[in-house]
């Protein structure tokens, strides 16, 4: 049976709380269509560790399951779409699809934390029941891209086939369904959500995109550009390969980052070690002017002359032969002292990105034999933006849809379909995104409210956050929530214009060891929504969100 699809949403009215009445039995009694449920079982409150974070969870029905089991035709490998749902005793009367990031893969456990830098209090721990999944394939490596399902299940046929699942899995659990749906995750997590608004707005009341791929296919080509712009300034590794970390070392961007401190600082209206008119910082920072040039050997107090260059191109962005403009540059911004920023130009090329490019994001794909015989850095070294980065939009008899077609929204900045039902949604991005531009976000934002009458912001809002690598990170106050707010709008007809992040400094549930030594522990500053800016009121403590506002 299909969950019914949303109608119009009904105006301001809030979900209403259930409490469960099924679990153990799931596995066995329950029977949907294309799914088996292989688990379900009833896990106590108490304290769940992932990573470095733990999060103490209420108790909770816990359901495992499989949908849509095949062969995959070419590799003969096999696929499904893996899937947990965590349904707590004590429910709000809401269901939250936990959209993961990077190339999925694997079952990320369903707490629902989407907002920020180590969340504090996860959709789960809110009373929410989550979703989450592998997106299609069974393990994070780009090689599931030889098979034109597992393709579409990656790209967004995965939140279609799982969301109405969920939601009768939902129903038999509690005696109803969810009284509001919600779409939400980061990276790639905030892609998907991006896809979900345009493609999946009948099924969701509340979308929360964190810095969004939105153009993914665009971005992880650049960042093979990339490589072979540091790679002009790189030394070489024993095998002859780039060792891009050489291009710009961790204390020459330290330096960049001081100079734009210094140069941008004053101009939300005080100096507090913290740039939030990162905008404006675009004509004060120069480069080439503003950071001492090296005239002996690089110590970290100077940036020669070739690698000004090569980061001045490489900050504008990619261009064809042509001159032609393919993906938005990155903003000078103190998050390029990040350890997350240089990994994304470092560290992902020869590795994440090469083999995404190679298996998911052009057509047709690599075969793994060619990928193998050569390293990733030698892959991202030939990629040539003429020849191969049109690929992203080619079809085959074998792969009829492009991966622009299945990896990015349709028809981006028209969302007339979650602003008629009266959906809502919101969007975060770090300005120091070195993967995802928030150049690139900006503009969408930009194009969406001229689309729809500058009145988008009546359904859909962006917040950026100052300093901000991808996702957290960075010298930033990067902790906060955003789900609540969205609740509050789509349940109560609250817009939010602000929200308060917190640094996490000493005391933090996962410190955050970039912060710098100037700022209090407990930093708080105003998120606004964009094109506004966190300025100071010229009174009042410079740690605190209540001496800004946003203008």
């Amino acid at each position: 049976m299909a969950a019914p699809a949303h109608a119009a949403l009904p105006q301001l009215t809030a979900a209403q709380p259930a409490t469960l009445q099924s679990c153990t039995d799931l596995a066995s009694r329950l029977k949907l269509p294309d799914t088996r449920i292989t688990s379900s079982e009833l896990v106590t409150e108490g304290n769940l560790t992932i990573k470095e974070m733990t999060t103490p969870v209420p108790a909770h029905c816990l359901v495992k399951g499989k949908m849509k089991e095949r062969t995959g035709p070419v590799d003969g490998a096999a696929y499904a779409l893996g899937f947990e749902v965590r349904m707590p005793v004590h429910w709000n009367g809401r269901f939250l699809y936990q959209a993961n990031g990077g190339l999925d893969g694997e079952i990320v456990p369903a707490l629902g934390a989407v907002s920020g830098g180590a969340p504090v209090a996860p959709a789960l721990v809110q009373g929410f029941a989550v979703l989450s999944s592998d997106a299609g394939h069974p393990t994070p490596s780009p090689f599931f891209g030889v098979d034109p399902q597992a393709r579409l299940d990656y790209g967004y046929q995965a939140v279609g086939a799982l969301t109405p699942m969920a939601k009768n899995l939902i129903k038999s659990a509690y005696g109803k369904g969810p009284d509001r749906s919600y779409l939400a995750g980061c990276s790639n997590g905030g892609r998907h959500a991006m896809v979900g608004a345009s493609r999946y707005a009948d099924q969701y009341d509340g979308i929360l995109a964190g810095n969004p791929g939105v153009y993914l296919p665009k971005a992880a080509a650049t960042q093979l550009w990339k490589a072979q712009q540091y790679a002009k300034v790189a030394s070489k590794d024993a095998n002859g390969q780039p060792d891009l970390k050489t291009a710009v070392t961790p204390a020459e961007f330290k330096l960049i980052s001081s100079k734009i401190v210094e140069k941008c600082d004053a101009l939300d209206g005080v100096a507090d070690g913290q740039v939030n008119d990162v905008a404006a910082c675009q004509a004060v920072f120069d480069l080439q002017r503003d950071v001492p040039n090296c005239t002996g050997t690089r110590d970290g107090t100077c940036i020669s002359s070739e690698q000004k260059g090569v980061l001045s191109t490489i900050f504008a962005g990619p261009k064809n032969s042509k001159g032609e403009a393919l993906y938005p540059g990155t903003w000078w911004d103190p998050g390029v002292m990040g350890s997350n920023f240089s990994w994304w130009h470092f560290d992902a090329p020869p590795t994440r990105n090469a083999g995404s490019v190679a298996f998911i994001f052009t057509t047709p794909p690599l075969s793994v034999a060619d990928f193998r015989a050569k390293t990733g850095m030698q892959y991202a070294m030939e990629f040539d933006l003429d020849t191969d980065f049109p690929r992203i939009f080619a079809t085959t008899a074998l792969y009829p849809e492009s991966p622009w077609a299945y990896m990015t929204p349709p028809n981006a900045t028209d969302l007339s379909g979650l602003k008629n039902r009266g959906g809502k949604m919101i969007v975060y991005h770090g300005t120091a995104d070195s993967v995802f531009s928030p150049i690139d976000t900006a503009q969408w934002m930009d194009q969406l409210q001229a689309h729809h009458g500058n009145q988008a912001d009546t359904f859909a809002r962006l917040f950026m956050v100052p300093g901000m690598n991808h996702c957290a990170g960075g010298p930033a106050t990067d902790q906060f929530d955003m789900l609540a707010p969205l609740v509050a709008w789509v349940e109560q007809g609250k817009a939010p214009d602000t929200v308060t992040a917190n640094a996490r400094g000493a005391g933090a549930n996962v410190v955050n060891t970039e912060l710098p030594a100037s700022w209090s522990a407990n930093r708080t500053r105003p998120l606004c929504v964009y094109p506004k800016v966190a300025r100071y009121n010229g009174k009042g403590d410079v740690e605190s969100a209540s001496s800004f506002s946003c203008k």
